[in-house]
């Protein structure tokens, strides 16, 4: 046995004396010429599970960070709080402070329901101010409605929304239905440009029989400038109890159907200015 084996047969009297060394703040390089201990492996096997001593330590440029999150989290501040002040990551910050106690909520569930929906709140507040902002701007880009573009708004809102004959069943009669009533208005004011008499339409509206028909009735003689006493008999649309219905309350007036009286000829005609319509953009995609 060399003498430097049998040296280190002596392994536990061995490491008593390197961590006694160690807890007095000698560095490895010390402890290694104190014992003459000059196998790397070996020296480090003795002082194993001893921290090194401060002053041997290399400066870490996270070491101020890390004592600011200790800081920050004792004072009861959130690993979000601590990340916005910090700018570290929050893996770094739960490493640094996970031995310290969570700090009390600040908030009891009520209060945090109550914030949450105070958030909520001003959230959609500024919503709907961007998307008035929006349709007034967007509003404003239209301008005047030339005779021009209103005859050809009305041709395809006509096309789109109006009743049309089929080749099984010709029904050449101008009838429209429409729940909104800006679309109506634009519609009479298409056949007021048409020169369309005002004696020449029809008015009846299409309801569910649980609505308020009196209401709607009065609703949409407003709109049109009529008086309630001029319209059709309704039509009522039987309620199913199996169906949720969104289209209830104040706000539901049902659906305008607006019949013009001997419109055979106008029905034709807009099928011939859509046909033409259709023919011009069919020319721009070429």
């Amino acid at each position: 046995m060399t003498p430097e084996t049998s040296r280190y047969a002596d392994f536990e009297g061995l490491r008593e004396r390197a961590v006694a060394l160690r807890r007095e703040g000698l560095s490895l390089r010390q402890i290694r010429d104190r014992l003459q201990i000059y196998n790397n492996d070996m020296l480090h096997r003795l002082v194993k599970g001893e921290p090194p001593p401060d002053w041997t330590r290399r400066p870490n440029a996270k070491d101020d960070l890390r004592a600011r999150a200790r800081e920050l989290r004792l004072e009861g501040k959130t690993y979000d709080q601590i990340q916005v002040e910090l700018g570290c990551s929050k893996s770094s910050i739960s490493l640094w402070v996970r031995d310290l106690p969570k700090p009390a909520a600040r908030y009891t569930p009520e209060e945090q329901r109550a914030l949450m929906n105070e958030g909520l709140a001003k959230l959609r507040s500024a919503r709907d101010e961007e998307r008035g902002r929006i349709r007034s701007s967007a509003r404003h880009e239209v301008g005047e409605l030339p005779d021009r573009e209103l005859f050809m708004a009305g041709v395809a809102l006509y096309w789109a929304e109006g009743a049309k004959s089929k080749p099984y069943s010709r029904r050449e009669r101008v009838v429209f239905v429409n729940s909104d009533p800006g679309v109506v208005k634009l519609y009479l004011a298409w056949l007021d440009l048409l020169g369309i008499d005002q004696d020449r339409l029809g008015f009846r509206i299409l309801i569910h029989e649980s609505a308020d028909v009196n209401a709607a009735h009065r609703y949409w003689a407003s709109i049109v400038g009529t008086d309630a006493s001029a319209f059709s008999k309704p039509t009522l649309k039987k309620h199913n109890p199996k169906t949720v219905r969104h289209n209830t309350g104040d706000g539901y007036h049902g659906c305008l159907v607006v019949d013009v009286a001997k419109s055979a000829d106008l029905y034709l005609r807009i099928e011939g200015w859509w046909a033409g319509i259709v023919t011009q953009a069919e020319a721009r995609l070429r």
